[in-house]
């Protein structure tokens, strides 16, 4: 018997876990389907094109619209590793803008307006450039400047500038609107995960258990309370009970997952797979939502880009950089420059968002180029129209979930996304970055509107920030209370991005972070 169980060692199960153990009194196990962190490549920033494609990540397949003229159904993947998508992500460090929080407090979720959360923002944070009413230093979290910036990121810089956008210094003040360089989630050159800051320095705690390679199948539900969960490790199926309450940390997908296997959801959906109601929850599992990206891909005259980092000599060069200086590429995140535009011009704030890759192939699902020099343009319609769900494919835990994103349901998003990648494509266009381009290889020739609108319907991707599936509100189809509390079942609450009323403008892990502060605080104040 324990107080908490938190299942799902992510960016928020590590924030809540730590937090709650700071309390000597109260014991608290961490549960983690993953392995540890101690993968190298986790920790060394230029590594992320690494843990973007590789074993640390769990693929499921996700159902495409017929419109999008997909003959096999596209992967989303979910991060499997101890710190959850921090370990494995690009580490941008995104809060979103003011109205994404404000519109989450007209949906119900009170008490989560910007003013109520920026405080649990600074809490985490450690930044190693700004200390004012936007940011904070001697959190936790490290966040900071980009140690190495690759020249291809500047022209690129200068090119949007060139093609109208202002330069701005910081995207997290409250306005995002411009071109500049992200910040990371980085301190002294090496990742600052939500298992680096917060579990790291809590291991030393006696009243604090982690366990890996943990797989909870359900939550234990008698009389109306959560008393604990059933998983298996080692082969061995395990209960364990909590005697205070248990949170559940395990992202947009497995968090509804989870829920309907314990009986929580859709009464009709559960009893259709024989499994025993709980609480009938029509939320649970809908109100899906994620960014989806299109990546134009360019093929560069020389070695202009991180590709060339690939041959084993230049390899060896930076590796030497890094572990002399913990300077040089491998400090960079590859993904340093960015901007937020206007796809659909009526949007009160900036709805695109975009990512100058310097390189080729660096993220899953994105080709190389001829010659092996390239970089590629990502870009996101980032305050999505479109809703899709969550459901059950059986009653077996080991069975992915049905996962329907529905994404262009709402041809708002398309249009935007279309719109988005032209101007992506005039910046590209612009003389600061023309010198170092051979060509476009994806897409090779679409050109007008109609066919750009095209090549992003049929190509368009998971850009992997799912959330919304067990939404924060006060009418019957939320999930959580705005203390994350589930409706109809005590002791039991959720903690990740799936409280989401809507998902923010940009990467959510930092707000996934602030998801956690601001979760442990609740639970202390229920004590």
């Amino acid at each position: 018997m324990v107080d908490y169980i938190v299942i799902g060692g992510g960016s928020t199960g590590c924030v809540v876990a730590s937090r709650l153990s700071e309390d000597p009194d109260r014991s608290v196990v961490l549960l983690e389907e993953g392995p540890r962190d101690i993968n190298p490549y986790i920790h060394i920033p230029g590594a992320y094109y690494k843990t973007a494609q590789g074993s640390l990540l769990k693929r499921m397949p996700w159902i495409p619209r017929p419109e999008q003229g997909r003959s096999e159904d596209p992967t989303m993947v979910q991060a499997s590793v101890l710190g959850g998508g921090s370990s494995v992500n690009a580490m941008i460090y995104i809060r979103g803008v003011p109205s994404d929080y404000e519109r989450w407090v007209e949906l119900g979720a009170t008490g989560w307006s910007y003013s109520d959360v920026l405080p649990y923002f600074l809490k985490a944070e450690d930044n190693n450039r700004f200390c004012n009413e936007s940011h904070a230093v001697g959190g936790p979290l490290g966040v900071s400047d980009i140690e190495y910036i690759h020249p291809l990121t500047r022209a690129w810089l200068l090119a949007c500038q060139q093609a109208g956008l202002p330069y701005n210094p910081d995207f997290n003040s409250g306005n995002q609107a411009g071109c500049g360089l992200y910040q990371i989630t980085a301190r002294n050159g090496r990742r600052s995960s939500a298992a680096v800051a917060y579990i790291g320095p809590a291991r030393k705690r006696r009243n604090l258990r982690v366990e890996t390679g943990a797989r909870v199948t359900r939550v234990v539900i008698e009389k109306g309370r959560a008393v604990g969960v059933e998983y298996v490790k080692g082969g061995r199926t395990q209960i364990l009970r909590a005697d205070r309450e248990v949170i559940l940390s395990a992202g947009a997908i497995n968090s509804p997952k989870l829920l309907m296997l314990s009986g929580i959801g859709p009464a009709e959906h559960l009893e259709k797979h024989g499994i025993k109601v709980h609480a009938d929850l029509p939320g649970v599992g809908q109100n899906l939502q994620d960014h989806i990206e299109i990546s134009l891909i360019y093929q560069l005259t020389g070695p202009h880009s991180y590709d060339k980092y690939k041959k084993l000599h230049w390899k060896a060069l930076a590796g030497l950089n890094y572990l002399l200086f913990r300077g040089g590429p491998a400090s960079s995140n590859l993904i340093e420059g960015g901007a937020f535009w206007w796809g659909n011009k009526d949007e009160p704030v900036p709805d695109i968002q975009y990512f100058m890759v310097v390189g080729a192939g660096i993220e899953e699902g994105v080709d190389a180029v001829p010659g092996g020099n390239g970089c590629t343009i990502n870009l996101g319609q980032i305050r999505p129209r479109s809703r899709g769900q969550v459901s059950l494919n059986s009653a077996s835990p080991g069975e992915p979930p049905r996962i329907a994103p529905n994404y262009f349901a709402e041809p708002e998003d398309l249009d935007a996304l279309t719109d988005g990648t032209l101007f992506a494509m005039d910046i590209m266009d612009q003389p600061a970055i023309r010198r170092y381009l051979a060509g476009r290889h994806v897409p090779a020739s679409a050109s007008s509107r109609q066919e750009i609108r095209d090549f992003c319907q049929r190509e368009a991707h998971a850009a992997l920030h799912p959330a919304g599936t067990c939404r924060a509100g006060q009418d019957d189809m939320a999930v959580v209370d705005p203390q994350l509390r589930v409706r109809g079942v005590l002791g039991l609450r959720v903690a990740d991005a799936s409280i989401m009323p809507t998902l923010i403008s940009g990467n959510p892990n930092a707000v996934c972070i602030m998801i956690g502060e601001k979760a442990a605080e609740h639970l202390k104040e229920s004590v």
